[in-house]
Formats: C-alpha cells, sequence, structure tokens
C-alpha cells in the first residue's frame, strides 16, 4: 500500500484544554517517509517533536511528547484523527505548547484533515504487527494485545456515577467507522475534581463548552451525543496513543480502565516484543556473577534468557525449598517473600543496566524508587520464576524501567523501578 500525507495546508485555532493557551494548529503535506512530528513556531529555531513513543513522557491526564519547554501537549485527540486517517507523514506546527480543545473531540482534526485531502505517495507503510501476546498494567489500567489483521478496540470503563458506571464497546477500527463511531466523543470530567486539577496545573482551558462536565447526578449543560460517549472517548483516546507507535498497529487490543500512560507503556511493550531477535545475548550463572556484586544467600538470579542492553532483559530465578529464606518466613507453609521477589527483579534490572557497560564490575546499581508495586499471587518452591524488564527511559546515570514476574505465564508480581549506575 501507498504511504498517505495530504494535498494541502489545513488549520484550526482555539484555546488548550489544560494550559489555557490560544494556539492555531496546522496540518502541512510531508515528504515519503517522513512520518509525523509536531512542529513549535512559538519557540527559537522552531525544534521538532516527533510523534512517537521514544519522545512521549510518562504523565496524567493527558499526552505529553518532548520535555519542558520543548514540549508538545495534549495531543492524543490530534494524533486520534491523524491515525484513524492514515496519515503516515505528516507536518502539525503549533504556535503555542498545546493543540486547541476545539469541542473536546476529535472531529474538528478529522475534519480539517479531509478538507486536506488524503493524498498517496510512493513509499512503503509500516505495520506494527504483533507475533504473540503482549499483555501489560498500570495501576488499575489493564491491557492484553493480540496478533490480528486489523486494529480492533475492545474497550471497559469504569465510574463510579450514574451517568457511566460500567461501560464497554468493542470496535473494529477503519477510517470510516472511527469518523462515524469515535470522532465525535468528547472529553469528560467531574466537577468535583476541577479544583484540585487546577491546582495542579490543569484543566485551565476547560468549560461546558469543550467537555462533558458531570455534577454528581448528571451532565451539566450539554446533552451526550451518545450514551456510551464516555467509552467511546477512552476508546478514541487509545486510538490516538496508539498513532505514537510510528506505524499503523494492527492487533486487537483488549483495554480495561485505560489511561495515558498505560496505553504509552503498552506501545513501548509492543514494540520491545518485536525487537527480540539477534540482538539477545543468554547468560548463565558465571556470566552473572561476573557482573552482579551479589553472592550466596543473595543471589537471586540463575540465568538470563534474553539481553538486549538499553532495552530489554528477561531474568530466570528458580525457587526451590533449600532457600534460606524459608526456614523463618511462615515455617510449615512456605511463601517467597514478597520483598525478595521485587529485590530478584531489581537484581534481573541490575544486568539491563550494566550489561552493557565495559568494565561492570567498576560500577554499581542504586535503586532510587519503587511506584506501582503489586503482588497478584503467592510464589511457592518449585515455582520458577520469569521476570522482564523494560527500560522506559534514561536520563544521565538515572533511569526508569518496569518489570513484571510470571509462572508459568502469570503475572504474580510487578513494578516501577527507578535507578543510577554509579562508581563502585
Amino acid at each position: 500500500m501507498s504511504r498517505n500525507t495530504i494535498g494541502r495546508a489545513a488549520s484550526v485555532e482555539g484555546v488548550g484544554l489544560h494550559l489555557g493557551v490560544p494556539c492555531r494548529l496546522t496540518f502541512l503535506p510531508a515528504p515519503s517517509g517522513a512520518g509525523v512530528s509536531f512542529r513549535r513556531t512559538d519557540l527559537a529555531g522552531a525544534p521538532t517533536i516527533r510523534a512517537h513513543v521514544d519522545a512521549a513522557v510518562l504523565t496524567d491526564r493527558r499526552t505529553q511528547l518532548g520535555d519542558d519547554p520543548v514540549s508538545v501537549h495534549t495531543v492524543e485527540h490530534v494524533l486520534a484523527a491523524v491515525g484513524a486517517l492514515e496519515v503516515d507523514d505528516l507536518v502539525i506546527e503549533l504556535n503555542g505548547p498545546e493543540p486547541p480543545i476545539m469541542d473536546g473531540s476529535a472531529r474538528p482534526f478529522v475534519d480539517a484533515l479531509q478538507s486536506a485531502g488524503i493524498a498517496p505517495q510512493d513509499g512503503s507503510v509500516q505495520y506494527l504487527e504483533l507475533q504473540e501476546p503482549v499483555r501489560f498494567a498500570d495501576g488499575a489500567a489493564e491491557y492484553e494485545a493480540y496478533p490480528a489483521r486489523r486494529l480492533e478496540l475492545d474497550v471497559l470503563i469504569e465510574f463510579p456515577h450514574p451517568m457511566i458506571g460500567v461501560q464497554q464497546g468493542h470496535y473494529d477500527l477503519s477510517a470510516e467507522r472511527f469518523t462515524a463511531e469515535l470522532a465525535g466523543a468528547r472529553t469528560f470530567g467531574f466537577v468535583r475534581e476541577v479544583e484540585t486539577l487546577r491546582a495542579m496545573g490543569l484543566i485551565k482551558g476547560a468549560s461546558t463548552a469543550n467537555a462533558v462536565v458531570l455534577d454528581e447526578t448528571g451532565v451539566v449543560d450539554a446533552e451526550l451525543r451518545w450514551p456510551d460517549e464516555f467509552v467511546r472517548h477512552k476508546a478514541l483516546d487509545c486510538v490516538g496513543d496508539l498513532t505514537l507507535a510510528g506505524a499503523r498497529v494492527r492487533a486487537r487490543i483488549v483495554a480495561r480502565r485505560p489511561s495515558h500512560r498505560g496505553t504509552v507503556q503498552l506501545v513501548r511493550a509492543m514494540r520491545a516484543s518485536l525487537m527480540r531477535g539477534s540482538t539477545v545475548a543468554e547468560l548463565g550463572i558465571e556470566d552473572i556473577m561476573k557482573v552482579l556484586p551479589h553472592r550466596y544467600p543473595f543471589l537471586l538470579v540463575d540465568r538470563v534468557v534474553e539481553l538486549d542492553p538499553g532495552k530489554r532483559v528477561v531474568g530466570i530465578k528458580n525457587v526451590t525449598i533449600n532457600e534460606p529464606f524459608f526456614q523463618g518466613h511462615f515455617p510449615g507453609h512456605p511463601i517467597m517473600p514478597g520483598v525478595l521477589i521485587i529485590e530478584a527483579m531489581a537484581q534481573v534490572g541490575g544486568m539491563l543496566l550494566l550489561g552493557a557497560i565495559a568494565d561492570p564490575q567498576s560500577k554499581v546499581v542504586y535503586f532510587t524508587s519503587l511506584n506501582n508495586v503489586k503482588w497478584r499471587r503467592p510464589v511457592k518452591p518449585g515455582d520458577q520464576l520469569r521476570f522482564e524488564l523494560d527500560l522506559l527511559q534514561v536520563r544521565g546515570t538515572m533511569c526508569r524501567m518496569r518489570g513484571v514476574a510470571k509462572v508459568d505465564g502469570e503475572i504474580v508480581a510487578e513494578a516501577e523501578m527507578g535507578a543510577m549506575v554509579r562508581d563502585r
């Protein structure tokens, strides 16, 4: 299939939802292979920010690309239109830090792109096609992604409000169906959250004209476009965040209580699942001991089965009744201490950070933070723990990673970790 750009420029303007800054947004054609990018014309040198998951910053309530001040906030509705219409090459110019929120949906952006005309051009379309299922969880947000021939979304949301409750929908995505079923679904929020969000510097541009606002009993100063407009909008957000894959996504995605930060990390996990290959190394215990400073009884990694330095690591811990901690931890009812599961995960993470260093024995990894730690079921003697960790961000000597621990393919624990590499 040919790649797509647009036939001519098209603009919209208005105020940004969260930062409240007026902005004019202009869609511009781009050459084949350029991909999608944002250009901040209000900043010196008009810097460009790729619409790609590598540029995403994990934030709540919105999707942000780039670090302030060279950043663009709340891009999900714009990218939903771009991705749903399968526009592969595009420049999105902004004279402010945030696209205009318009009516709170993606329809104004769909209309602008369609008025500009979708223009095919030479070049190969890039697809993200899964070879195996990918599962991911971030707080309450849970995702499963399966190989498929096109993009399908199954979305479920839960809000303790009489207008919402539990809503779910299945969407077999095409440009036509997105335009008819999802593009007009508006963002929504609650009166009870207004003061808290404004204290956080958010929703400065929000009003009942650009968002569905709910008080304790119903919708304020508006009517719903669909009874299930809320889950439709969450599906719209997912389409926008999935566009950050930098390719057209072909997968069936089941999203329960999705969030922006969760979907961004799902995209990273899907991309990571495709990047395993010739760069992956396998290390035995002797190799591990050359890298990690730990020794018995505190060395909790038996084998590394995948190591892609700076990207991903998978390690194995065989749990046996001979572990010294079973003598005092629930005697007669052996369960591996949860904190030691996380410690073993951290040691595997140390292999990810030190594995690319020429002289790892001169360095040491200090873990600086733990977030979103969950234990899902006990680990017992005879279990084999499989730790899978992906690097999320690196800034100098500081980094963040996310890990899951599995037994027989089932997640038993998960955590996000912050760490630094220092001289020993």
